[in-house]
């Protein structure tokens, strides 16, 4: 799967990124992973209320970020969308071998979805315009969004809070949420220890159409920003992203507005790297001011970029280790 078609598939798709900073503990069984019995009403991110008569067990998920959320909160789903991508590029919140296959994030297998006896179906605001009334007439359906640049972290939050309340596991919501703010808190504490607070940092990721490279500058709103920010670091990006997922656009001959600041990225071995292949032998690449003095710094792969806060945990972990490199 391209990137291209990935946050341009997230907002039209997304994109992706050896082994992270750590792994999770073994998810419990649907049945064990939820608490109580009686009728469930949740309201998702449509404000739509949505009526379940117990808590789901049996869930299936489009996103990747809703995935995660299961998975985090020990409910192992039982359909998700294309797997092979998920097991690629999230390494905080693995799948066991029971998941089936739905097909694609934008458009799931309505035939699939109906043969798996789900009690929920979670889907994000970027599914594709008629899916998710088709699959609303099927099973219940409850609507995450994919992100939300005003505020990236409490949206984050809100995606995990409705599927823990849909799922009986607010318990465990609460305990990650928590986690992750004592990560954020040590993390910070890591970075003033190593002098850097305030430092400016540019991180990206990239790909290639027709030998060209397209660079997605990740600015304030996006999410892993929002983290970074958290950290007591502050983005050297000054244009505006979208307004969900806090992404932009440039090319190389754009980098040349910045300065001498650390310049962190993603890339992925599956996907290629464009910043050591295709840009190898670009002489603007070669002078920019970041590339002269060593300040280029790849992240590991496999760290989900819109995922919840075990995948923002690892980058917390790996922009530590960028500033220790």
């Amino acid at each position: 799967m391209r990137i291209t078609r990935l946050v341009l598939g997230l907002s039209a798709a997304a994109t992706f990124f050896v082994a992270a900073c750590g792994t999770t503990e073994e998810p419990a069984s649907n049945a064990a992973a939820t608490s109580g019995t009686g009728p469930v009403t949740v309201v998702d991110s449509r404000g739509k209320e949505v009526k379940l008569p117990g808590p789901a067990k049996r869930v299936a998920a489009t996103e990747w970020n809703a995935v995660e959320h299961l998975v985090s909160l020990g409910v192992m789903p039982v359909g998700v969308s294309d797997i092979k991508g998920y097991g690629q590029w999230v390494s905080a919140a693995p799948l066991d071998a029971t998941p089936k296959d739905i097909g694609t994030r934008g458009e799931p297998s309505l035939d699939t979805l109906g043969s798996l006896g789900l009690d929920l179906v979670v889907v994000t605001d970027s599914v594709t315009e008629g899916a998710l009334e088709q699959i609303e007439a099927k099973v219940p359906v409850v609507v995450i969004k994919g992100g939300d640049a005003k505020d990236p972290i409490n949206g984050m939050y809100a995606g995990l809070d409705v599927i823990a309340k849909a799922t009986g596991t607010e318990a465990k919501a609460a305990q990650l949420k928590a986690e992750f703010e004592q990560k954020l808190t040590a993390g910070k504490a890591e970075v003033e220890k190593l002098g850097a607070l305030g430092q400016k940092v540019a991180f990206s990721d990239a790909y290639v159409t027709s030998g060209s490279v397209s660079i997605r500058p990740f600015t304030k709103g996006a999410l892993v920003s929002a983290v970074f920010g958290k950290l007591g670091l502050e983005t050297a990006w000054t244009m505006e992203g979208d307004a969900t997922y806090g992404l932009a656009k440039a090319d190389v001959e754009g980098l040349t507005q910045l300065p001498d600041v650390r310049f962190w990225y993603l890339a992925n071995d599956a996907e290629g790297d464009p910043y050591q292949k295709e840009l190898a032998g670009n002489a603007i690449w070669q002078n920019l001011p970041f590339v002269k003095s060593g300040k280029v710094h790849r992240f590991p792969d496999s760290l989900w970029l819109f995922g919840g806060p075990k995948s923002m945990a690892q980058f917390v972990d790996a922009a530590v280790a960028a500033l220790k490199g």
